[in-house]
């Protein structure tokens, strides 16, 4: 132990999800076994884990240390702090005028191209100052971390220009610097076409390409390049130069793959070797199989199938069963899936995506984790990992997915504080 000292004893566990022992994405049948401890405790110093197992076990190891305080879990459930690996955060405005559209059955593309869709939040997006942005993204940060996240991934895109896609990234690095969700920033400035290079699209790849990227990668605002790779936005040649000279000058790679036309994308992700290909609706299992052999992990996004009355869903099981690793994310967005709720898509994942309560746990912990390169420090609860974890008014996981509509959450513990008690945020 470091020191004489124990900073917070969680204890009472009555069923404690470790999800322990996944220095690679969990595939296959690996995405049921969540390593489950029955009335178990979790020991935590300086904001690290330093003893878990049974409370008998973790109350033996730090006998001898002086316990500062003591959180009891009151006999419920407890899982890692919960992953959102796939949000866009950081926008202007709203949408909601285009649910009549789509009640009358106007596509996600058609609503593009009459100038709605992205392009309208791109309007919004510019129009709104930095501090506008911060303030309306904080509130969905906020209502993240009520309903149990800990750690967020962020994409730009509503931009569109150099400037204003900065703009998007540093309100985000703002909000990891002051709230306690942790933020990890990708760059789309690839999301669509703004409306001024219209019939221009390789004008537009080469000024993402030769200004917004090295900008992006000179001032560090982020860490990930993603690309929409769809009919009518990007198309596979167009990806695949942009996320090559991401890589080239050091960033990670993730695609929007396959949502709507089933163009190739996923195979793309296993060419390059993205860390992530995303929606993947239509994908091919050629595509799965390119995945699988490159260890790309599937995010799935049933919010957004859900939203926009899709008749397909991602085809999780079948990436399960080849050996894809997947994980879950909300898509929070203003358009296609305006929600920042996990536990939604939890129960999502089970009824639409036919995943088991088990699998859907891994695939918003570890998997989400890997998704996003932080599965060395979050994701799972274990010596020396960030005690990141979640405590439910439930007794079981099933019980998550299974009562939907509510707030299970209880208390979150972020880096070792205790950040929501009780259902509200501490200040």
């Amino acid at each position: 132990m470091k020191n004489s000292t124990v900073d917070l004893l969680v204890y009472n566990i009555g069923s404690l999800v470790t999800m322990q022992g996944s220095p690679n994405p969990r595939t296959g049948c690996e995405m049921s076994e969540v390593g489950i401890i029955e009335k178990g405790a979790i020991a935590v110093q300086q904001g690290s884990i330093i003893a878990i197992g049974t409370e008998e076990e973790v109350r033996t190891q730090v006998a001898k240390m002086t316990i500062i305080k003591e959180l009891d879990a009151q006999g419920q459930l407890v899982t890692p702090g919960l992953v959102d690996p796939h949000t866009h955060l950081v926008h202007g405005g709203s949408r909601e005028h285009e649910l009549s559209l789509k009640l009358k059955g106007v596509s996600y593309l058609e609503i593009l191209e009459e100038g709605g869709g992205i392009l309208s939040t791109v309007r919004a997006t510019r129009e709104a100052s930095e501090a506008e942005l911060y303030d309306q993204a904080k509130k969905s940060l906020d209502l993240m971390l009520l309903f149990g996240a800990t750690t967020v991934e962020a994409k730009s895109g509503y931009g569109l220009s150099t400037e204003d896609e900065l703009k998007q990234l540093r309100v985000a690095q703002q909000l990891d610097q002051n709230h306690p969700v942790e933020l990890v920033s990708t760059f789309l400035g690839a999301h669509a076409i703004p409306t001024e290079y219209q019939g221009r699209s390789g004008e537009y790849v080469d000024l993402v390409i030769h200004e917004m990227l090295p900008e992006v990668k000179r001032q560090g605002l982020a860490e990930f390049c993603d690309v929409f790779c769809e009919k009518g936005v990007f198309s596979v040649e167009e990806s695949r130069r942009i996320l090559t000279a991401a890589k080239e000058i050091g960033f990670g790679l993730k695609i929007h793959a396959d949502e709507i036309e089933p163009l190739g994308g996923a195979q793309l992700a296993g060419e390059l070797g993205c860390i992530s290909a995303e929606h993947l609706l239509v994908a091919t299992d050629e595509g799965f199989e390119a995945m699988k052999e490159a260890g790309v992990v599937a995010i799935c996004l049933p919010a957004t199938s859900f939203n926009l009355r899709l008749q397909k869903h991602a085809r999780a099981r079948t990436m399960i069963d080849l050996g894809v690793p997947v994980a879950l994310s909300t898509d929070y967005n203003p358009g296609s899936s305006p929600t920042e709720s996990l536990q939604l898509v939890m129960t999502l994942g089970c009824l639409n995506l036919g995943m088991t309560p088990e699998e859907v746990i891994t695939a918003m912990t570890i998997n989400a984790a890997h998704a996003i390169g932080r599965a060395d420090r979050i994701g799972s609860l274990e010596v020396g990992k960030q005690a990141d974890l979640v405590i439910y008014n439930a007794k079981n996981l099933a019980y998550l997915p299974y009562h939907f509509g509510i707030n299970h959450v209880n208390t979150v513990v972020k880096k070792g504080e205790v950040v929501v008690l009780e259902g509200r945020i501490l200040n």
